[in-house]
């Protein structure tokens, strides 16, 4: 793929449901539609004055985050595609995610701050309805419990390390953990119920927790730069994660029926590398 200018980069990406369509963040503050099947853009949506750093679908819509600190919502099925803004982030919006149920889109960002907000709906404000304050680093990676709707994890940058879990409702920190290493990345296996996080800095590892007790289940070793990002696949039993080191990584994870898990579970990478170079 090649953007409209060769000056241009990809800052974000997401996938809408169902997988026909990839969202792209790109630094010229655009957010390019394609069409996966036919390899082809099909909308362009201007209105960010700076680069696209994070996104996320809610069916429909799909919700950007900039390095102003604006979040905008777009309704792709229409022209005029900008439908709302909120603002609330003094910096760059780094993460994002919609709840699965559609309620609820928790930002964070690189002034340390947690926001949660309300779907949007005719006639109601910007509001949010949680802030939180208590990381001290840069908040990129963000997931929501997909077995408990009101549980959503986060995890703090190099100056902060640590993944702390809310309940939305109450507005609680459940709980805190130091992990020693800047967090990119965060993700719930519904298969085990347990957490996953990618790091950078110093450890460049991704670790499985068991939730909500957060006690450590297993280390994934392998990649020789800071994990950017992880995701599951379809049936939620492996891994995929990307690194600076310019590799991608599966690892084999989790059973996909957790009645037929072994007692002594092995994790393992089912494939060290497929590409030499992803750029």
């Amino acid at each position: 793929m090649r953007l409209a200018s060769e000056e241009d980069y990809i800052c974000s990406l997401s996938w809408a449901k169902g997988g026909n369509y990839l969202a792209i963040g790109t630094s010229d503050c655009k957010v390019q539609l394609w069409d996966v099947y036919n390899w082809t853009r099909v909308h362009s949506l201007a209105s960010h004055t700076s680069r696209v750093a994070s996104l996320s679908w809610n069916d429909h819509v799909l919700t950007s985050g900039s390095r102003s600190g604006h979040i905008h919502h777009h309704d792709v099925r229409v022209a005029d595609h900008h439908i709302f803004t909120l603002t609330g982030h003094s910096q760059e919006v780094c993460g994002l995610k919609w709840s699965p149920d559609g309620q609820y889109l928790a930002s964070g960002g690189n002034d340390a701050l947690i926001y949660v907000w309300p779907r949007m709906q005719e006639g109601t404000n910007s509001n949010s309805v949680q802030c939180w304050s208590d990381h001290q680093g840069a908040v990129k990676a963000l997931a929501w419990c997909p077995w408990q709707s009101d549980i959503l994890a986060s995890g703090g940058g190099t100056s902060d390390r640590h993944i702390r879990i809310w309940n939305v409702n109450s507005g609680s920190c459940i709980s805190s953990l130091d992990t020693q290493s800047q967090i990119s990345s965060l993700l719930f296996s519904p298969n085990y119920k347990e957490l996953v996080s990618a790091h950078g800095y110093a450890h460049n590892n991704v670790v499985i927790w068991k939730y909500p007790a957060l006690t450590r289940v297993a280390e994934l070793k392998g990649h020789e730069d800071r994990v950017l990002s992880l995701i599951l696949n379809p049936d939620c039993s492996t891994i995929a994660t990307v690194a600076g080191d310019d590799t991608i990584c599966m690892w084999k994870s989790f059973e996909v029926d957790p009645v037929k898990k072994a007692k002594e579970r092995l994790v393992k990478s089912t494939s060290s590398v497929i590409h030499q170079s992803i750029r």
